[in-house]
């Protein structure tokens, strides 16, 4: 039987985009080079700066999310912010990040253990649950008062807290409902991205980079942000701030 000039008729088709499973890597993902920094289901990887144990408190895992609990919202007075075992230099890192109410949080890059914020009077490091780092500010801007203050919003979601501000272009989600974050950092130069937009890019040890730390709370630390390597670390600030899908690759250097 000849078929030829017969027609074939289709309706109804529907795509069904099939999405991946929380904290779990595909296999594309494990060819390109990716780890999950964190199982979505245990503290393994992960300790206390402080103490260099998993915190007894202050943070919470369940379904999926490993979550800072409410202590009131003083920086890393309760359980304390929690480090990355290993140290990294050139790599890329992804998390998915969810803010609550007046939430102030953050991810920290090139993080040094033997070092801690500044004292905002003697203007000098003091020793609490936390460590040093060039940190991927997370904030909700619009109840949080740290959004004023600081230098031209440089306090503000996305930017790299203190130093450089996110554009108020910039693309944030409602809170309670996921950003997604990207860090890049390569040789000296370093980007952040949130929710698939560039928010700050800048070179470590650049006379642009050394100005704004002049200009800092950090001014009193010798070679701030330079450091050859670091830690990754998760901010334990004392508000609700929720973490998944956090994975890292290595790159080389450039």
């Amino acid at each position: 039987m000849n078929k030829v000039g017969l027609k074939v008729a289709f309706r109804n088709i529907r795509v069904h985009e099939l999405k991946s499973e929380n904290n779990t890597l595909s296999k594309q993902e494990k060819a390109d080079g990716w780890k999950l920094l964190w199982d979505g289901k245990t503290a393994d990887g992960w300790i206390s700066p402080a103490s260099k144990k998993f915190p007894a408190k202050s943070w919470r895992i369940e379904n999926g999310e490993l979550t800072v609990v409410s202590s009131g919202n003083a920086e890393s007075q309760a359980g304390g912010d929690i480090i990355t075992r290993g140290r990294y230099s050139n790599f890329e890192l992804v998390a998915d990040f969810k803010t609550s109410i007046g939430c102030n949080s953050g991810i920290k890059i090139f993080v040094q253990p033997d070092l801690s914020p500044i004292d905002k009077v003697t203007g000098k490091p003091t020793s609490v649950g936390s460590s040093i780092g060039l940190e991927y500010q997370i904030l909700d801007d619009a109840t949080h008062p740290d959004a004023k203050l600081g230098r031209n919003g440089d306090r503000t979601q996305g930017s790299l807290y203190d130093l450089i501000p996110a554009p108020k272009t910039k693309k944030d989600m409602p809170v309670g409902e996921w950003n997604h974050a990207r860090i890049l950092s390569q040789g000296k130069h370093v980007e952040f991205w949130l929710n698939g937009g560039k928010t700050v890019e800048f070179d470590r040890g650049s006379a642009a980079f050394r100005d704004a730390v002049e200009k800092s709370k950090f001014k009193n630390i010798t070679g701030f942000g330079e450091w050859a390597d670091g830690h990754i670390l998760l901010q334990e600030h004392g508000s609700v701030a929720s973490f998944r899908n956090v994975k890292i690759r290595e790159l080389p250097a450039n």
